[in-house]
């Protein structure tokens, strides 16, 4: 995983035994209590449903109650309703569930389950802090086995012989004051207060790479090259797979692809640029945008699902917002992983950043310039429409 600014290791904290409800030792469900709970507009829910409010099955749910259950458990000092009764587990996972899921204010979310909005907050820090120690595996680089697996399936899509993923970035919205002195540096091409989230994606929708935390007025050239990724492309410790021999024997080494925001490299290949193109690079430029649309769905999903990052965020801290964009791409990949058939029936898109128009990169490299002329030889017939 590339750098995400603002991430601290954090000393663990000990593990004392401390006042928390444990819903695990009650007699009923834990959901048949806190669903009574909820007030307002959530309460009308297909009624009161698991599914229409958080958006994940209860497997999910209970899957990562289990990873911050540890962490959450360390902590001290007292989270309790309303009404006096203790937070379980479950309960703080839910409200920070409904909170980086729904987007809506700390007040609402309070209101909606019966909290001070102080609470939700420090509710849903705390949980932003457990997934990134304990979470944080669901974001790994794939074994060789899995390299070889991710690749096959990229070429049946769309043909591309030994492409590993796609690489792309969105814009995550910041509403901030005009007095702020750095708000002209978050100001990103499109005259928005952004902050950056450049990823790396498997034929899958999931998140391989990421690095967060640049403002919006940086393009893709300066955000790559600060990435961890990019170094270790670089150094031949990444993309450093066998190379996959073409007719006429020339090898194609393993490579990444990404729009014509990113530069042409050795292992990143962009589209041709210009009007005047053969029908061999008008058909390298199809099938990568094809294949470059499988980023463009998760980062869609990934906005749509996690609407903390969806909108325009008011006046965020700079330096908690990379860590919230982690977690958020965290429990992406985790929903993937379990297999959540809840998130199946969400319709894909691929609008994540609607507004923006593309952007043009003229780095060229010369070998990534040669290995594209051998891919569009190589669709001078060789593959299927």
């Amino acid at each position: 995983m590339g750098p995400v600014r603002g991430f601290r290791k954090r000393k663990r904290a000990d593990k004392r035994v401390v006042e928390t409800a444990d819903a695990s030792k009650g007699s009923g469900d834990w959901w048949d209590d806190f669903s009574c709970r909820i007030t307002g507009h959530l309460s009308s829910k297909e009624p009161r449903k698991f599914e229409s409010i958080f958006k994940i099955s209860r497997k999910t749910f209970h899957y990562i109650c289990s990873i911050v259950r540890d962490e959450l458990m360390a902590k001290t000092s007292r989270l309790v309703f309303t009404d006096g009764k203790l937070l379980s587990i479950e309960d703080q996972v839910a409200v920070a569930l409904r909170r980086l899921g729904s987007g809506e204010s700390l007040l609402n979310i309070g209101v909606s389950f019966g909290l001070n909005h102080s609470t939700v907050a420090q509710v849903t820090w705390r949980f932003v802090e457990a997934m990134e120690e304990r979470g944080i595996h669901h974001l790994r680089w794939p074994t060789s086995h899995e390299i070889e697996t991710i690749k096959s399936k990229f070429e049946k899509l769309n043909g591309l012989p030994n492409c590993f993923g796609v690489i792309d970035i969105t814009h995550i919205m910041m509403c901030l004051a005009s007095m702020d002195t750095a708000s002209k540096t978050w100001l990103d091409y499109e005259k928005n207060h952004s902050m950056v989230l450049q990823a790396v994606v498997d034929p899958g929708m999931k998140f391989r790479d990421i690095v967060t935390g640049w403002p919006g007025s940086l393009s893709e050239l300066p955000v790559l090259r600060s990435s961890g990724f990019y170094q270790m492309c670089e150094k031949g410790t990444r993309l450093n797979g066998e190379k996959v021999k073409l007719p006429g024997c020339s090898e194609v080494q393993e490579y990444v692809v990404g729009d014509a925001g990113f530069p042409l490299l050795p292992w990143l290949l962009t589209p041709y640029q210009g009007k005047d193109l053969s029908h061999t690079q008008v058909e390298f430029n199809r099938r990568l945008s094809a294949t470059g649309i499988v980023a463009q769905r998760a980062f869609a999903r990934l906005k749509d699902k996690w609407r903390i990052i969806h909108g325009e965020m008011w006046r965020p801290d700079k330096h908690k917002l990379p860590r919230i964009i982690l977690v958020c791409c965290l429990l992406h990949n985790i929903v993937i992983d379990m297999e959540d058939e809840v998130i199946d029936e969400i319709p894909l898109s691929h609008e994540h950043d609607a507004s923006y128009n593309q952007r043009f990169c003229d780095v060229a490299d010369d070998n990534g310039t040669a290995l594209r002329d051998k891919l569009c030889e190589y669709f001078t017939g060789e593959l299927p429409p």
